[in-house]
């Protein structure tokens, strides 16, 4: 399945970089992504042939041209160096470099390739991908591609599980990291009973019988891994108290379902998490089909309980989302809240209906499958509250 706007947004970081990243947790897809792009030159790292033509790198790289990629870059750190000598040399040579664990590659390309690198993360599929009609099984699959494109929930459900027991016996080891599959198996179910709510450390060590600093050191993993989402709270100065403590995602939908074990419409349906779920769903496909900066998107909440699931800024304005499964949501006193103290400019309710309506002057109410429509709003300053008296199918001025 073709990903055009992946390939868009990579194609044109090649452009203006010499050495770009694709970042993403592992079967995410990075490997034919690169792939779909016209390369000169392919090396993979879990190839013995390849890892043994890059035995002396140097050698192997320095006179060749064209787009060079390097699948699974993390296992040779040392390339790092070499690769800013190169661009720097050879002005023919670009580099697409591939890696599935995102904190050390970040840390160690960012020292050695500063202004040099530019970073993509890939996602699993979002529903702009996957097309509208497959809103249901993308939710209860998720994004995997091999969960998504599985025929049968049997066959997708076989697959994540074997994905979860293969990260932790193969993928977690090979990074260095030297914690019991087992025992990172039993927190990432326990913390998939936090989905969706406000992070405590303390509550999660306790439960588990480990540290704060353990919990902290078991999510840094599951985080920089791509399993894990930590969303960060917004605060301000406000005469509310405001919550000062992340939230804490699986993100994706299948892995979550997996570690519930849902693994029907059905009982997806009749789930107490069936609310969080959506929440999660909803928003990993806004971030990737908005194409929202990750560091630029937090939550807000008051210990009054007033909260927002989701607010950043863009063209020097404010804007929110709050997730809802609901057909016809409502206007509530946390959205209102949030409007006046956060001096919001529009709010919008992502919802799995398809009417688009306006619930409030601020607030609007949107499906899902309609995001596409947001997206025009955000290539220019202009005001994003043209999509609230639309309907379904119809496009907001820009």
């Amino acid at each position: 399945m073709r990903r055009k706007r992946a390939e868009d947004a990579v194609l044109k970081r090649i452009k203006n970089f010499p050495v770009v990243a694709i970042l993403g947790a592992r079967q995410v897809g990075k490997t034919t992504l690169a792939k779909s792009l016209k390369y000169d030159h392919f090396f993979d790292l879990e190839n013995p042939r390849d890892e043994l033509r890059l035995k002396e790198p140097h050698l192997a790289l320095e006179n060749l041209e064209g787009l060079i990629v390097i699948d699974e870059i993390q296992r040779k750190p040392n390339l790092f160096p070499l690769l800013r000598f190169l661009v720097d040399q050879k002005k023919k040579q670009k580099f697409l470099i591939l890696g599935s664990a995102s904190r050390d590659l970040i840390k160690q390309s960012s020292e050695t390739l500063a202004g040099r690198i530019a970073y993509f993360q890939l996602g699993t599929f979002a529903l702009d991908e996957v097309g509208n009609k497959s809103l249901q099984k993308l939710w209860l699959y998720g994004g995997f591609p091999q969960s998504f494109l599985s025929k049968t929930i049997e066959e997708s459900r076989l697959w994540r599980n074997n994905f979860i027991t293969s990260f932790l016996e193969r993928d977690i080891p090979q990074l260095g990291i030297h914690i019991p599959a087992n025992t990172l198996r039993r927190f990432w179910m326990m913390i998939s009973h936090y989905h969706g709510q406000v992070l405590n450390y303390s509550e999660l060590g306790r439960s588990f019988g480990i540290s704060d600093m353990t919990v902290r050191h078991y999510l840094d993993i599951l985080v920089g891994t791509f399993m894990v989402r930590i969303l960060q709270p917004w605060h301000e100065n406000l005469s509310k108290r405001q919550i000062k403590s992340p939230k804490i995602y699986i993100k994706d939908s299948g892995l979550f379902h997996t570690l519930q074990t849902i693994d029907s419409k059905s009982s997806l349906f009749a789930h107490p998490k069936l609310g969080a779920s959506w929440e999660g769903f909803a928003l990993e496909n806004v971030i990737q089909i908005l194409d929202i900066d990750e560091e630029q998107i937090f939550f807000w909440g008051t210990h009054s309980g007033a909260e927002l699931d989701l607010m950043w800024q863009a063209h020097g304005k404010r804007y929110g989302i709050e997730f809802k499964y609901a057909d016809a949501p409502a206007k509530t006193k946390s959205m209102m809240s949030a409007i006046e103290n956060l001096n919001l400019n529009h709010i919008w309710v992502v919802n799995p209906g398809e009417a688009n309506y306006p619930i409030d002057k601020k607030i609007t109410a949107i499906g899902l499958n309609d995001l596409n429509n947001l997206t025009l709003s955000f290539t220019s300053p202009c005001d994003m509250n043209g999509l609230k008296a639309s309907t379904k199918g119809s496009r907001p001025p820009g």
